[in-house]
């Protein structure tokens, strides 16, 4: 086609797709059906990934609950359990490949294939770049971003198999924008939006449109994972919320769920003001918080 012709239909493409947004403003997205799905969710023995389960479970489908803590996903199979849904539990340390690999045998030979996959799991130091120590830097990169590659692959065939599924990853807002203190866990992050984003293109350029994926970008969450998050000027969000708001956005099929929504007006200037006025943004933010690795406060 010639180069101007294909610029005109890019125009009209753009002019549709914001009126199509414009259009889901007021419409509400239809909502998939996944009565009877099964649900694999790593990291769910507390946090966003216990309540993430307890969604699901609402919604009459199969819980496959990964942790490395047996007590947590125990009791967060009970709750899932006392809402009417099925929930299989394993322990898993999603650091180690074959431990992963193990597991994921385990589920396809004697639950079945996997429909919605969500990676969720993360650790998070919180340490000064030069006090991080090697197996923290190796914990944080195995758990929050290379284990994703090794559950992809473990239940990715059979969706491609079927043309159908759902690939869900929980990222952060420290995967659009650099944090202090957070420079393994921001470059994690960075690396599972990396991945969400690619893997997202590489199914449409095979044709596997009915596998979806949706990525979620929360600020801080007040989990635990980290204690006494704190800024100025983005809220800390309620875990209850992240959780409802992530799983409708699986069900609509949403691909990247940024909360507050707000955020994305922040990334899309942030690449445009001068460095000087993003440093400012940052300062004024005052972003606080502490772990058990650094008991300092103070962010800026």
């Amino acid at each position: 086609m010639n180069v101007i012709l294909e610029f005109i239909a890019l125009i009209f493409i753009a002019i549709y797709s914001y009126m199509e947004a414009l259009v889901k403003l007021f419409i509400p997205a239809k909502r998939k059906s996944v009565t009877g799905d099964i649900v694999l969710i790593t990291g769910s023995g507390h946090g966003i990934g216990r309540l993430t389960a307890l969604e699901f479970a609402k919604l009459q489908t199969i819980l496959i609950l990964w942790d490395i803590n047996k007590d947590g996903i125990e009791e967060t199979a009970e709750q899932c359990r006392k809402l009417g849904a099925k929930a299989f539990t394993y322990v898993v340390d999603c650091s180690k490949k074959d431990e992963i690999y193990s597991a994921a045998d385990k589920v396809k030979t004697t639950i079945g294939d996997v429909d919605i996959l969500i990676n969720n799991a993360g650790v998070v130091f919180g340490v000064e770049f030069l006090e991080l120590q090697d197996h923290q830097i190796e914990k944080t990169f195995e758990v929050n971003i290379i284990s994703h590659f090794w559950t992809t692959k473990s239940f990715l065939p059979a969706m491609m198999k079927k043309n159908r599924g759902h690939i869900a990853t929980v990222a952060s807002v420290c995967g659009h924008i650099g944090l202090t203190y957070l420079v393994d866990y921001c470059a994690s992050k960075f690396g599972a939006v990396g991945f969400h984003e690619s893997m997202t293109e590489e199914l449409a350029s095979l044709g596997k449109d009915g596998i979806k994926t949706s990525c979620l970008c929360p600020v801080f969450v007040n989990t635990g994972f980290v204690q006494r998050p704190n800024t100025r000027i983005w809220p800390v969000l309620k875990p209850e919320f992240v959780a409802k708001t992530f799983v409708d956005g699986i069900l609509t099929n949403k691909k990247m769920i940024l909360i507050p929504p707000s955020v994305n007006t922040f990334l899309t200037l942030s690449k445009f003001l001068p460095q000087r006025v993003i440093a400012q943004i940052n300062k004024m933010q005052d972003v606080q918080f502490s772990t058990k690795f650094r008991s300092a406060t103070k962010m800026d």
